[in-house]
């Protein structure tokens, strides 16, 4: 089993003070990718107050289906992590190994399904630049340009936050083997703990781009 020094770095005079040290490094880590996200968040915020039905009616053509299973999808794997968060602190390593490996296989599951998504999508004309046809989008309110404003938008955004799925779900399958290892313990588990921020802050992520993205029309047709 790990001890407070076996996984402690010459620098630190304390486990705790490494734990901490770590923790402090990716809340710092996560305000920069909250300024990443913001500043597009800005940019379709303008747009969209400029262009609200446009913009409603792209909307009303993505997948709200596949949207709302991913939303579900998100929410439980981050309730896996937190639990492999809590089977490493109190030294369950099978179900550390299990929560992990949940985890792992809940956001792959959501690439799979925003990759059939985005399928769907080139099949419907909604993809600037590759399948989009402008004659289709025509009419009294509403410009084409402005619908493709929208629509590079949602693959922006969707885009980077399946960039950073990605980058979770493989950092969860190091954790997964580290943990097969018999690596973690209640005195070292820092990694699990870090890690598990980044995981939140994805699945967070995804529940603003959810009414974002997928409920503009619905939104628009109250006000």
């Amino acid at each position: 089993m790990s001890t407070d020094s076996s996984h402690r770095a010459s620098h630190f005079d304390t486990a705790e003070q490494q734990r901490e040290a770590g923790k402090l490094g990716m809340w710092i880590f996560l305000a920069t990718e909250i300024m990443v996200f913001g500043a597009v968040f800005t940019g379709y915020i303008v747009y969209r107050m400029q262009f609200p039905r446009a913009f409603a009616l792209a909307s009303d053509h993505l997948n709200l289906l596949i949207g709302g299973i991913n939303t579900g999808v998100l929410l439980t794997s981050s309730l896996t992590m937190a639990l492999a968060v809590h089977a490493a602190q109190v030294n369950l390593q099978r179900r550390l190994v299990l929560c992990l490996s949940l985890t792992a296989l809940l956001g792959t599951l959501f690439m799979v399904l925003k990759g059939v998504e985005y399928y769907l999508d080139y099949r419907e004309n909604l993809v600037p630049g590759l399948a989009f046809q402008p004659s289709e989008w025509f009419s009294a309110e509403t410009r084409p340009e402005h619908v493709e404003l929208f629509l590079v938008f949602y693959y922006v955004l969707t885009g980077l936050h399946a960039i950073h799925l990605t980058i979770g779900i493989v950092i969860l399958l190091l954790l997964t083997v580290r943990a097969k290892q018999g690596r973690f313990s209640p005195a070292y588990y820092t990694p699990v703990e870090v890690f598990g921020l980044y995981w939140h802050f994805v699945d967070v992520v995804w529940i603003f781009l959810l009414p974002l993205l997928y409920l503009v029309a619905t939104r628009t047709s109250l006000v």
